[in-house]
């Protein structure tokens, strides 16, 4: 069981590289081939994105959130990367590095945490409409390190995610 976000203490700093696919306020959730997997009714709260070298347990790019003001899309940018969220999308385990400047303290840690059980809940929602069974639900915070250890070096051989979202 992960830690909520006030029992976290600030962990060592790792740094990554982030690509943004999906500017915080848009409405459309692209994946990391650039496709629309939908359109969302509420916007984006963060600057969400995916690390080009990691792949995660899904198979797909290793997601990172880059909080702070909105950044474009396509843009690269080398971060901080505090702590990770552990999503469970259709029973697979998909690790989202959250990424800043600085460390975020608990009231953000919070925050990030409520969006990710919300969103799990809607993803649940959109994968019933779309007749992909599977268990969805946010597992909570854990560190930057922990996620990036079982995320697995990207080669060249990637040419997408395995599975369809």
């Amino acid at each position: 069981m992960h830690p909520t976000g006030d029992e976290i203490q600030e962990p060592p700093e790792v740094e990554v590289e982030v690509v943004i696919e999906i500017p915080r306020g848009s409405f459309l959730k692209r994946g990391s081939t650039g496709q629309i997997d939908f359109v969302s009714p509420l916007p984006c709260p963060f600057n969400y994105g995916s690390v080009p070298n990691y792949l995660g347990l899904e198979g797909d790019l290793l997601d990172a959130v880059v909080l702070g003001p909105r950044l474009p899309a396509g843009v690269r940018r080398r971060v901080k990367a505090w702590g990770a969220v552990t999503l469970t999308d259709r029973g697979m385990s998909d690790d989202k590095l959250i990424c800043a400047e600085r460390p975020p303290g608990p009231a953000v840690r919070r925050r990030v945490l409520q969006f990710f059980h919300f969103y799990a809940k809607c993803k649940g929602l959109l994968n019933l409409w779309r007749r992909r069974p599977g268990r969805n639900a946010c597992e909570g915070w854990c560190e930057a390190r922990y996620a990036l250890a079982r995320a697995r070096p990207r080669d060249e051989a990637w040419r997408g995610s395995p599975i369809e979202f």
